[in-house]
């Protein structure tokens, strides 16, 4: 989207038309809307929104008090912008539902709100719309956003961008994919959340068949398996190694052996002596 011109009339504070030419204030590309407080900045950012979805955002649209104290009678309230949007020239002039006087007699009678949407043909504006549900259709499709998310993102007034950082991050999220192209970081997304229900899938068998190797272990040596050890464990901690208890394991094992094998010897030496003194007594 690019505005390329903005008029107002009897909108907000201004009483009369006030013209801003977009393409001449931003034809190096970036322009400062600067002004004191009470100059009307954000006036000219409500008149944007309100031409492009007839209503402005905050506490201002709950008054639906657009049209300007200082204007005179006879004057419209009207916003009428110029904008390229989805690769059209769009031309939108927008009234709100406004009091004027009566055209025969005294009072006021009850003005109807107006949408009309022309686009340029190259010479010519040509007409879209006339109709307010019509026009406003045709300019959300091509716009992609409510007027709350046009609000948050496009146009940030007044610490909306705040209200924005602080929404909740699945609103957040879903604005973004309505304004951005994330198939990719969406299939990226999908990718590692395979690859770690993968990785997952793959650590619980390999705990498990540890586990049974450890149980093997303890019942063969005779031991208990410690706590760290457990099969929901085994990994999880730095510096607790399988292989350590293992080998501690195989060490005390080999002792063991060791020792009944000396044992086993004597055995068999104090087996022969007997043997012989039963020779012995028996050839006695």
């Amino acid at each position: 989207m690019r505005l390329h011109s903005l008029s107002l009339t009897a909108f907000g504070p201004f009483a009369g038309t006030e013209t801003v030419d977009v393409d001449d204030v931003a034809r190096d590309g970036l322009f400062l809307l600067w002004g004191p407080t009470g100059a009307g900045k954000t006036t000219l950012l409500d008149a944007v929104v309100f031409a492009l979805y007839g209503t402005v955002p905050g506490a201002r649209g709950e008054e639906k008090r657009l049209r300007s104290d200082h204007a005179d009678a006879a004057t419209r309230t009207e916003v009428s912008c110029e904008l390229t949007l989805a690769g059209e020239r769009l031309l939108v002039v927008r009234r709100p539902e406004q009091a004027r006087p009566k055209k025969r007699g005294a009072g006021e009678t009850t003005e109807q709100a107006r949408l009309t949407v022309q686009r340029w043909e190259g010479a010519v504006w040509e007409p879209v719309s006339t109709r307010i549900d019509e026009g406003s259709e045709y300019l959300r499709v091509r716009l992609g956003l409510s007027a709350e998310q046009f609000c948050q993102v496009v146009l940030l007034p007044q610490g909306d961008f705040a209200r924005f950082l602080r929404a909740e991050p699945e609103d957040r999220a879903r604005l973004l994919r309505t304004l951005f192209d994330v198939g990719r970081f969406a299939r990226a997304e999908e990718w590692l959340a395979a690859e770690r229900r993968t990785a997952e899938e793959s650590l619980r068998a390999d705990r498990h068949r540890i586990s049974t190797l450890l149980h093997r272990v303890a019942q063969i040596a005779d031991v208990e398996v410690p706590e760290e050890l457990a099969p929901e464990l085994v990994g999880a901690r730095p510096g607790t190694s399988v292989g350590a208890w293992v080998a501690s394991v195989r060490a005390r094992a080999a002792a063991d052996l060791t020792g009944a094998e000396a044992a086993a010897a004597d055995a068999a030496a104090r087996s022969a002596r007997v043997d012989a003194e039963l020779a012995a007594a028996r050839a006695l």
